[in-house]
């Protein structure tokens, strides 16, 4: 699943993908991943995730999300 977080972190920065994004947005701009990894990967790996997975998201509504500036240089 690292390779769908780098496909949505490189989507952001070539402007594929707009922020705030969901999990369609998502599908749209990375395809061909498994249809209901989307939404999961995404709040799995929401910043206040409670299963302390990886941080890679902030969700600012619901189903809405954005990537955490910090991590634009490492992913």
């Amino acid at each position: 699943m690292k390779q769908l977080a780098s496909e949505v972190y490189q989507a952001v920065r070539n402007g594929t993908l707009k922020e705030p994004f969901n999990a369609e947005m998502v599908w749209r701009a990375c395809p061909g991943w498994a249809d209901r990894s989307y939404d999961t990967f995404l709040s799995k790996h929401e910043s206040n995730n409670p299963g302390g997975h990886s941080k890679l998201f902030k969700r600012t509504s619901r189903g809405f999300y954005r990537t955490l500036p910090h991590l634009h240089k490492t992913i």
